[in-house]
């Protein structure tokens, strides 16, 4: 397309965003000059992003003119209508290229593979994409290694491995390294498995899910005990009692999210390609299952722009459905891959994944509540809708172009050809969503009203979901006072001043009963090639029963997987001493500091320049901590030796040494560094290097012990106890980047004002 041309285009298609989205798309999307000075606007992005999909035509038809196609990739884009997965819009067009977001690896019971994996692992993470395994091949922990005449260590140590590598990683700063880590209820290691990310700071760059399978359930159902199977040569190695394995996932789920589970049989009995490989993981966020070696690329609709008149307006939603297909499936042939097998398979099987995200809002602008019959009838209407175009779309584009290699392979063989082994996936779409300003997924909404902080003058600022504002101010009932109490409440189900035809249509997550999130994500599964993302969100106060309620339901309305989250499950335990909950904070006095005190001064280097971190004693143990940082004065200086002084304070009241370590290990600012064999991600993080050094090496230890890299993004909780603490519970963790709270999305935690995403 010419330049006077391109130019009409974008001068007549103009992008509409609210702030927050376009803060998000300069921070994240938008291209930068060698200064990191924007110099692209969202406008030229979709350009960029329409120009090169388009392209692919010419793979089919050397001589085809591709500016009607750029034109109606750009439009569909610019008015927020359908939006690319984020690899997609950060990097077609751009030298990097590589646009998928889900990929799955292999991992194979030897040295060879596990590594190999994990150099595939690193090249994917730097290009953008998320990864998948399973660590199901992998021998037992203590199982017989005849190489080496020694024993295994366990699928656990190894997803330790690939977890330190993801650290390292981070994928440039744009989009963070994210991993599916499964296991098989039938491994021998299966118990250590459920309870490997216990802590909330292990394993941090990994969700992890439990492959359950049909045998499984059985067992389950009658009460008897199943098999665990050795990977290595099959054998029988016990049995467990179903149900108490059940119930120690519950528990785990129950107290901080972790694991999710999976009906790993069930995914291999919707299966597009049985005969090419069996489906052992998904993506990260889990609605994604993919066979080894494969990568999808997705790509979400925004419902709330199709609402005329109070209506679906179905004919635009075909319409876009056609476009959306046509759009993935070029994406596929556009792909730069970054490991060649990734790209044989994916171009066998074209697999695309075309999902929804404004569903919540969609509901709103018709009126009907989250959960209620009606919205659960229309959601299968909705997307067997979709799910059908997408299909015709496919195989529209298979009488062009042929079917996907493996078709005669596949379970469509003896039908029409087609040219995606699937079309349909509901992904979480966390930053596209705060691009399109449109509610993730097929979530409810988390809140209506957020309060965000404003850099200027420090002000308190509120945003205010689109539609509830609208209404508010037609029926006369907005006012600033009224955000404020609905910001604190989280809900309008208790104020009085909202007429209540509202308060049932206005829902929020956790106005909605957990057996109402499991059977609207049933009704999207019902028309779903792939899987569904949803979270289950619960109340603090619910019980272990009612998450085993949740899942036995997920199962029995034909699910994939299930995640739950209960409000708070994530810091919870900010404080575990039994006694300490006893004592009254004002009944806690420090002890009184001696005179002379003994102790080691540790030099610790970190981005912010050499900092002397000073432990010292008394006879009860260690009692303070003093902290120099380069030369005198300045704000990180004075925050460092605040530190200091308030972990004096705590460790004179009585708090253990490990508790103050285990809180500011992992804290991580713009500014980490590489010292003496290991991370330094701030100044808080080696002042708990210090700490734990000085522990360490009294008891002959070393500073980093075998851990070279920490957590990414320890939340910054503080100190409190007893009654304080209670009134913290149900609080959701800080964003890293701008300190606002997480919301958490298939147990990925997403910021909705900056845009930080664990995993998208």
């Amino acid at each position: 397309m010419c330049n006077e041309k391109r130019e009409r285009l974008i001068s007549k298609n103009k992008v509409e965003l609210r702030k927050n989205a376009l803060n998000v798309l300069e921070k994240r999307y938008l291209k930068k000059d060698k200064n990191g000075n924007v110099v692209e606007s969202p406008e030229d992005l979709f350009y960029r992003v329409a120009e090169n999909i388009a392209q692919a035509d010419k793979i089919y038809d050397e001589h085809a003119n591709i500016d009607v196609l750029i034109r109606k990739f750009y439009i569909s884009m610019s008015s927020l209508d359908f939006l690319p997965n984020s690899p997609t819009l950060m990097n077609a067009g751009r030298q990097l290229q590589q646009l998928s977001a889900c990929f799955v690896l292999p991992i194979d019971d030897s040295m060879d593979s596990i590594f190999e994996t994990l150099k595939n692992t690193a090249l994917i993470h730097k290009s953008g994409g998320g990864t998948g395994f399973s660590f199901s091949r992998l021998r037992p922990k203590r199982d017989t290694v005849k190489t080496t005449s020694g024993v295994s260590s366990g699928p656990i140590s190894f997803m330790q491995v690939f977890n330190a590598a993801t650290e390292a990683i981070k994928q440039g700063g744009t989009r963070r390294g994210a991993n599916m880590g499964i296991l098989r209820v039938d491994h021998p290691d299966i118990l250590d498995f459920i309870v490997c990310k216990d802590k909330n700071d292990s394993l941090n760059n990994f969700n992890i899910s439990v492959a359950i399978t049909k045998e499984f359930m059985l067992a389950l159902e009658s009460n008897r005990d199943y098999e665990l199977y050795n990977p290595r040569n099959g054998t029988v190695i016990r049995k467990l009692n179903a149900a108490k394995v059940f119930d120690k996932i519950v528990h785990q789920a129950w107290k901080n999210g972790e694991p999710g589970i999976v009906f790993i049989d069930r995914i291999n009995n919707y299966n597009p390609t049985p005969e090419v490989a069996s489906i052992e993981s998904t993506n990260p966020c889990g609605e994604q299952p993919l066979v080894p070696y494969e990568s999808c690329n997705l790509g979400s609709i925004n419902l709330s722009n199709f609402i005329k008149d109070g209506s679906i307006s179905w004919k635009k939603l075909e319409e876009t459905v056609k476009t959306a297909i046509h759009f993935l499936d070029n994406v596929i042939d556009m792909n730069n891959y970054p490991v060649q097998k990734i790209q044989e398979i994916t171009r066998s099987n074209r697999k695309v994944g075309l999902g929804v995200m404004g569903w919540a809002d969609m509901l709103f602008c018709l009126g009907i509540p989250y959960g209620s019959q009606n919205s659960i009838t229309l959601a299968e209407k909705l997307m067997g809708f979709i799910q059908s175009k997408s299909h015709s779309a496919s195989e529209e584009l298979a009488t062009k172009r042929g079917a996907f290699p493996n078709f005669k392979q596949s379970i469509y063989a003896n039908g029409k050809p087609v040219r995606n082994a699937t079309t349909t996936t509901i992904a979480p779409t966390g930053t596209i969503g705060m691009i399109a300003s449109a509610s993730g997924g097929i979530e409810p909404v988390f809140g209506l009203v957020y309060k965000r902080a404003h850099c200027l003058d420090n002000m308190e600022m509120y945003e205010v979901n689109s539609h509830f504002e609208k209404l508010a101010k037609e029926k006369g009932f907005y006012s600033v006072e009224l955000m404020n109490e609905v910001a604190d409440k989280g809900s309008i189900c208790k104020c009085k001043r909202i007429p209540n035809e509202i308060k049932k249509v206005f829902v929020t997550s956790h106005d909605i009963f957990p057996e109402d999130h499991i059977r609207m994500q049933a009704a999207f599964q019902k028309f779903t090639d792939n899987a569904v993302s949803k979270t289950v969100n619960f109340p603090n106060s619910a019980t272990e029963e009612d998450v085993k309620k949740v899942y036995v339901l997920s199962y029995k309305m034909g699910c994939k997987g299930v995640t739950v989250y209960r409000d708070g499950s994530r810091n919870e335990q900010v404080l575990n001493i039994a006694n300490m909950k006893e004592k009254r904070i004002q009944d806690i006095i420090p002890r009184t500091r001696p005179k002379k005190t003994t102790g080691v001064t540790f030099l610790m280097r970190t981005g912010c320049g050499k900092m002397y971190v000073t432990v010292n004693e008394d006879d009860m143990g260690v009692c303070e901590v003093f902290t120099q940082l380069g030369k005198s004065g300045g704000c990180t200086s004075s925050q460092a030796e605040a530190v200091g002084r308030l972990i004096s304070l705590s460790l004179r009241s009585g708090v253990d040494q490990q508790e103050i370590i285990d809180q500011l290990k992992g804290i991580r600012c713009p500014s980490s560094i590489i010292f003496d064999g290991g991370a330094v991600l701030s100044c808080a993080d080696a002042i708990a290097k210090a700490l734990e050094t000085y522990g360490g090496e009294k008891a002959n230890q070393t500073l980093f012990k075998s851990e070279i890299f920490v957590s990414e993004s320890k939340n910054k909780e503080k100190f409190y106890t007893s009654d304080l603490t209670d009134n913290l519970l149900g609080t959701c963790p800080q964003c890293p980047e701008c300190g606002e709270m997480l919301s958490f999305l298939e147990n990925c935690p997403t910021c909705y004002n900056c845009g930080y995403s664990k995993c998208f």
